[in-house]
C-alpha cells in the first residue's frame, strides 16, 4: 500500500512547555488547540490544527531543539504573523524567495525552527 497522506507533524519539547506552546502556537500563529485524547493526556504535549493537518507537540524527557529539520507552515500573509513574532520576542530569519513563495523562519518557544510560507502568484 502506497502513503496517501501526511496525517500529522510531531515535535518535541520539554516537560512543561504547555503554556508557552499555547501561546505560541495558538496565539501567534492563530492555530486552534485540539483536545487530546483521554488515553493520552497523562503524557503530557499539546495538538493543534493546522488546516487539514495535525501539529503535535511531545514531551521529551532529554529535550533537544530541532535546530535543522523542520514543519513549512503556509500562512495567508506573513508580514503581520513577522511583526507579531517580533513583538512576541521569537527570532524571524527572512530567506530568499522560492518560486511561489516569500519565506521566513522563527523558532518556537523551545528553539525548534519553524518556517513559515506565504504563497505568491507566479
Amino acid at each position: 500500500m502506497p502513503v496517501t497522506a501526511i496525517d500529522h507533524i510531531q515535535l518535541a519539547m520539554p516537560a512543561g512547555g504547555e503554556d508557552a506552546a499555547r501561546r505560541f502556537f495558538g496565539g501567534i500563529l492563530g492555530m486552534p488547540e485540539l483536545p487530546k485524547p483521554a488515553a493520552l493526556q497523562a503524557r503530557g504535549g499539546l495538538w493543534f490544527q493546522c488546516g487539514v493537518l495535525q501539529l503535535h507537540l511531545g514531551i521529551d524527557k532529554e529535550f533537544q531543539p530541532a535546530l535543522n529539520a523542520h514543519p513549512g507552515l503556509i500562512v495567508d500573509t506573513l508580514a503581520p504573523m513577522m511583526a507579531a513574532l517580533k513583538e512576541g520576542g521569537f527570532p524571524v530569519q527572512e530567506d530568499a524567495p522560492i518560486p511561489g513563495f516569500i519565506r521566513i523562519y522563527t523558532a518556537d518557544p523551545f528553539g525548534n525552527l519553524i518556517e513559515l510560507r506565504e504563497v505568491v502568484p507566479r
